[in-house]
């Protein structure tokens, strides 16, 4: 794959062609078809029961017991460094000791399912995984849970109700691994609505959060990446994503993230290592350079940089980690902090009523290229129509210009009220230092210029 050398041209009637310089796809921006409002449009926003802030849909915090046993969930504790820990181990009797901010649970619909490791690897739980469901099932509530959650998935899946009520416990109990050493999970928020909401349209979103609450999904993140990792050796690599609103394919309007463990690296990540072969150098020169020079920079801190992106199907907010670290669980707690500090800058900035695709990518733990993690947010404001699907060329009504401008002043006024994190640089405050992704040994920023 060839990079290519100029991504983005204006021409005279102010139509914008752009080239994404690693997949290559091709979009235009028109001029006056972005002019219109973004986001959801509520109508007739409905008043909230109490019941509603709880209960509202199976992510709820009154309906732990809708999903299958939580892996792990993440709570307040003050003595901790960010104030917040993780426990693992809980039983059903031990689900209301304490309360969630996150949890960790395995999909009820996963896309690659525990038999598809079993059945093509001969994968088996490790020791632990064993350990733990042993001790789940041998609980008589836990039992009960993991029967439920059996019978549910396979109603789910078209099984007659009456057959399903003919099976056996031990038959049932068969499907038990799945619902323990499964490789698709949810990590699921406590909120549905915003503390103190009075409608259903005050959604709880990624950018509503504190600063700290959304370091503590981001970190809760990177530990259940490694963990999927770290559990099951046939893995190659883990599709972390968040979709935000049904438009963008989310089940509940309800904050949570999915992590998929794969057994291939995908299209788009082979396209980008071979790019990379080519030119270790890439994301710096292709990515946040190239955006520098064309004003593109949105935001900075010691440890991530923000931009508005371009070559993508829909407005793209694209944050890279600055380290030299590739893998995000390999990284100092400081480093990830910085990269969830940009993205909950960017959601905020956003807002809640805008549909998008949150999508994160790592260097996958086979490979031996050099690839910065970077995280990108595609705004869901439009549809692909007969146009795109017969040309490859996708209308991206937001220029990567317009969405700056849209951003910039929506994150000064963040900042000020101190919803974001003060320690972010915001537009022509960034310092824009050449080459300030670390990720590629061979090449550091000029110093002299710092």
């Amino acid at each position: 794959m060839q990079a290519n050398s100029n991504p983005l041209v204006t021409l005279a009637d102010g139509t914008v062609k752009q080239v994404n310089p690693f997949s290559g796809t091709q979009v235009w921006t028109v001029p006056g078809r972005g002019n219109r409002p973004l986001g959801i449009k509520h109508d007739d926003p409905q008043p909230l029961k109490p019941e509603d802030f709880t209960a509202r849909d199976s992510f709820g915090s009154d309906n732990l017991l809708q999903t299958p046993p939580e892996k792990a969930r993440v709570v307040r504790d003050d003595t901790e460094p960010g104030g917040f820990r993780t426990i693992t181990g809980l039983l059903p009797g031990q689900l209301k000791d304490s309360t969630a901010e996150f949890r960790r649970v395995p999909n009820l619909f996963e896309i690659v399912t525990y038999d598809y490791w079993k059945e093509n690897y001969g994968f088996s739980p490790d020791r632990e995984t064993q350990q733990r469901m042993e001790e789940y099932l041998a609980d008589s509530a836990g039992r009960e849970h993991v029967l439920a959650i059996v019978r549910t998935r396979l109603r789910a899946a078209g099984r007659p109700a009456e057959e399903v009520n003919t099976l056996s416990d031990e038959e049932l109990l068969t499907r038990a691994p799945g619902y323990f050493a499964g490789g698709h999970d949810v990590i699921i928020a406590r909120r549905h609505f915003t503390d103190g909401a009075t409608l259903d349209n005050q959604l709880a979103s990624s950018g509503t959060l504190s600063v700290m609450e959304h370091r503590a999904l981001t970190n809760f993140t990177v530990e259940s990446i490694a963990d999927l990792y770290r559990k099951n050796r046939y893995v190659r690599y883990v599709v972390a994503f968040q979709n935000w609103l049904k438009p963008a394919g989310a089940s509940f309007d309800h904050l949570h993230k999915q992590l998929v463990a794969i057994d291939e690296h995908g299209e788009q990540l082979e396209a980008e290592v071979d790019l990379v072969r080519e030119n270790p150098n890439a994301y710096n020169e292709y990515a946040v350079d190239y955006a520098a020079r064309r004003n593109l920079i949105i935001a900075e801190n010691e440890h991530a940089v923000a931009f508005a992106g371009f070559g993508h199907r829909y407005p793209t907010l694209e944050i890279f980690s600055k380290s030299a670290i590739c893998e995000p669980w390999k990284q100092t707690r400081a480093e990830i902090d910085a990269m969830s500090d940009l993205i909950h800058a960017c959601h905020a900035a956003a807002g809640p009523d805008i549909p998008c695709n949150e999508e994160w990518h790592h260097r996958p733990v086979d490979l031996d290229v050099r690839m910065p993690w970077r995280v990108m947010i595609k705004w869901r404001t439009s549809n692909l129509a007969g146009f795109e699907e017969g040309t490859k060329i996708y209308l991206n009504t937001i220029s990567p210009w317009d969405l700056r401008d849209r951003v910039v002043p929506k994150m000064y006024e963040l900042r000020r009220t101190g919803h974001i994190s003060d320690s972010i640089h915001i537009a022509t405050e960034c310092q824009c230092l050449p080459n300030s992704l670390k990720y590629n040994p061979l090449v550091e920023d000029d110093a002299r210029l710092s």
